[in-house]
């Protein structure tokens, strides 16, 4: 039986009509009985109830394993379960799960099989939304996707890697929802440190701390009848997310300094490039929090997986002195490339393009993708387009998985020597090895 596969219809100037795909199917037994689902697009599976996909097998992780419905067919992710996943018996990260194959998790197995008859796929009939552009399936996909949202009151997580658009995924619905007339409000959770994110949400009075010598609005409040964007929420503090969720939850906020709560009537849509679930399941991020952020989940596809917009994107990015037809050359170029830091470092590259030619922009682009990990130490390049925070991180990842690597060969794989010489809680130690994959010889 075929995978799972997408058959599209277009005009004859190539433009997307319609479209329709094949929805696999995945089934499962466990203790509440039988069960059947079809996959569209992603899909969470694990023992949480506000999970996608619900196991009652106290063996398996509130947030197990992800399944992601692909052109291929579909793919498993393990989200840093207790146990792990098993594919036809095979201990996996990730893995294609053929036609008929088995996931094992916890002590349930989960077959999964590709559906032959083809459903519409909903596709928006303009390659704008908002600010955003694409004419590629992806986008418009994801548009029509946006365009039902936006019209709700939902909470929304927006989920992408670095220089997808996040930002203009939330602009774009809040100006397609009923709010559009009021405040749209961007807080950068990972740009502030706790006592002022704290201050930055919920405002606080006068003389609260030193430097408040007036009182202050905090975002929820300036938002009041709009939209709360909060950006890179999956850097908040832990200490700061009970009181995020206590907010959501309620709809009142306690300025620092006060004791009466205030009610504000606001949207929230949050973004993140991390992935939260593995953050759940490591104690960095609050799972009741989580499940409230992402009522409705949305994830922007990667340029490399719509490159047919690119010629689209780079006449947008063109000053309009210098937009025109642009040699097919230079598109088969363009749409070879990997696009790392993707929509952001395509602009980047025309705005190079314009000043310095080309040729040289080309040359510019290929000489920081020679090296996507560092230097020859093996240190992360330090690229001057990445916005700090995104590459702090990645110096944070190289230096966790680095220092307990090393460790854990100096003793054997001993956690419990591992965590005395880093002066860390044993469990903490396994959660950065569930974090970094590690394993034994690695």
């Amino acid at each position: 039986m075929s995978p799972n596969v997408t058959v599209v219809q277009r005009d004859a100037l190539g433009a997307t009509l319609s479209a329709t795909r094949r929805r696999p199917q995945v089934a499962w037994h466990d203790q509440a009985g039988p069960h059947a689902a079809a996959l569209d697009g992603r899909a969470v599976l694990g023992a949480a109830q506000g999970v996608d996909l619900v196991v009652a097998d106290p063996a398996v992780s509130r947030l197990h394993v992800e399944f992601e419905a692909r052109d291929d067919g579909v793919w498993v992710r393990d989200l840093g379960s207790r146990n792990g996943t098993f594919v036809e018996g095979v201990l996996v990260q990730s893995a294609r799960v053929p036609d008929g194959g088995r996931v094992q998790v916890g002590s349930t197995s989960v077959t999964v099989s590709y559906e032959p008859a083809p459903s519409p796929v909903d596709l928006f009939p303009d390659s704008r939304f908002g600010p955003m552009l694409g004419r590629s399936m992806a986008m418009r996909e994801l548009f029509a996707k946006l365009a039902r949202i936006a019209g709700t009151d939902s909470t929304v997580l927006v989920q992408g890697e670095t220089g997808t658009g996040k930002e203009l995924v939330a602009e774009a619905i809040h100006a397609a929802s009923p709010r559009a007339d009021q405040p749209f409000v961007i807080v950068d959770c990972g740009a502030l440190p706790e006592n002022l994110l704290e201050a930055e949400l919920f405002g606080h009075a006068k003389g609260a701390f030193t430097g408040a010598v007036n009182a202050r609005a905090g975002a929820f409040e300036s938002a009041e009848g709009g939209t709360v964007f909060l950006d890179e929420v999956g850097e908040m503090p832990l200490a700061m997310q009970p009181k995020l969720l206590r907010a959501i939850e309620s709809r009142t906020v306690r300025r620092i300094g006060e004791s009466a709560y205030r009610k504000v009537n606001v949207r929230i849509i949050s973004a993140t490039h991390r992935d939260l679930r593995t953050m759940v399941n490591s104690g960095a991020f609050r799972e009741d929090l989580y499940f409230r952020l992402a009522v409705l989940p949305v994830t922007i596809p990667p340029l490399r997986g719509r490159t047919e917009d690119i010629p689209l994107l780079v006449q947008h990015f063109l000053p309009p002195a210098s937009a025109g037809q642009l040699p097919a050359e230079l598109l088969r170029e363009l749409t070879a490339r990997p696009w790392l830091g993707n929509v952001r470092e395509l602009r980047n590259f025309v705005e190079r393009a314009v000043a310095l030619g080309a040729k040289e922009a080309l040359a510019m682009v290929a000489d920081g993708q020679k090296r996507p990990d560092g230097d020859a130490k093996g240190l992360p390049a330090v690229d001057l387009d990445q916005p700090f925070k995104d590459l702090r991180e990645r110096w944070l990842d190289h230096l966790e998985r680095a220092y307990v690597t090393g460790l854990l060969q100096r003793h054997q794989w001993n956690v419990s020597a591992v965590a005395q010489a880093a002066g860390l809680d044993r469990t903490y130690v396994h959660r950065l090895i569930r974090k970094h994959d590690l394993e034994r010889g690695a």
